[in-house]
C-alpha cells in the first residue's frame, strides 16, 4: 500500500481524536472507559501521549507506556494536535521508500482509543469508516491469543453486520 493512502488515513484518525478530544469535559475525568481499569482522566492522557510515543519509536527509542503524564481537557486538544502533526512530519521526512506498515499500527491505536474516549464521554461524532477499517484490518492480522496482552482482552463476538467501530472495539477485546 502505498505511504501516502496510509499516511492520509492516520492523518484522518488524528484529526477525529483531536475532536472527539476536545469534547471532554472536566466533569467527565473519573468516569469509567471501555479500558477496564482506566477513567476517562487516564485514557485521555494515553492518547494524547501515543502521537509521541511513536514519534519516538520511529526514532530508535523504546517509550514508556506504562504510565501517562496528566492532562486535563483545556490543554488536551492542543498538546495531542502538536503531538500528532510532529507524527506526520517524521512519517513525511522518511520520505517514499519508508516501511509504512507501523502507519496502519498507529491508526489502530488512535482509532480503538478514539472510539473509547467517544463511548466513555456520550459524544456522537461522525466517525471515519475508513479509519476503523483499516484499524480493524491491521488489528485483525496482528492480534492473536498469546499476544494480546492486558491492553486487549479476547475479542467479542459481534454481529458481521454491526457498525465497524463496533466491530474494531470488539477485535480489541472491548465489550461494545
Amino acid at each position: 500500500m502505498a505511504m501516502d493512502v496510509r499516511l492520509t488515513v492516520l492523518s484522518r484518525a488524528l484529526d477525529q481524536a483531536v475532536a472527539v478530544i476536545d469534547g471532554v469535559q472536566e466533569s467527565q475525568l473519573g468516569d469509567p472507559t471501555p479500558c477496564p481499569g482506566w477513567d476517562v482522566g487516564r485514557l485521555l492522557a494515553h492518547l494524547v501521549a501515543a502521537p509521541g510515543r511513536f514519534v519516538e519509536m520511529s526514532n530508535g527509542g523504546q517509550p514508556d507506556w506504562s504510565t501517562d503524564p496528566p492532562v486535563g481537557p483545556g490543554e488536551a486538544g492542543s498538546a495531542f494536535r502538536a503531538s500528532a502533526d510532529e507524527l506526520l512530519a517524521t512519517w513525511r521526512a522518511k520520505g517514499e521508500d519508508a516501511d509504512t506498515s507501523m502507519a496502519d499500527w498507529q491508526t489502530a491505536e488512535v482509532a480503538v482509543h478514539t472510539w473509547d474516549l467517544v463511548r466513555a464521554t456520550g459524544q456522537d461524532p461522525d466517525l471515519d469508516p475508513e479509519v476503523a477499517e483499516r484499524g480493524m484490518a491491521f488489528m485483525t492480522a496482528g492480534l492473536t491469543d498469546d499476544n494480546r496482552g492486558p491492553a486487549f482482552g479476547p475479542e467479542v463476538p459481534v454481529p458481521g453486520d454491526a457498525p465497524v467501530y463496533v466491530r474494531l472495539a470488539a477485535v480489541a477485546g472491548r465489550a461494545p
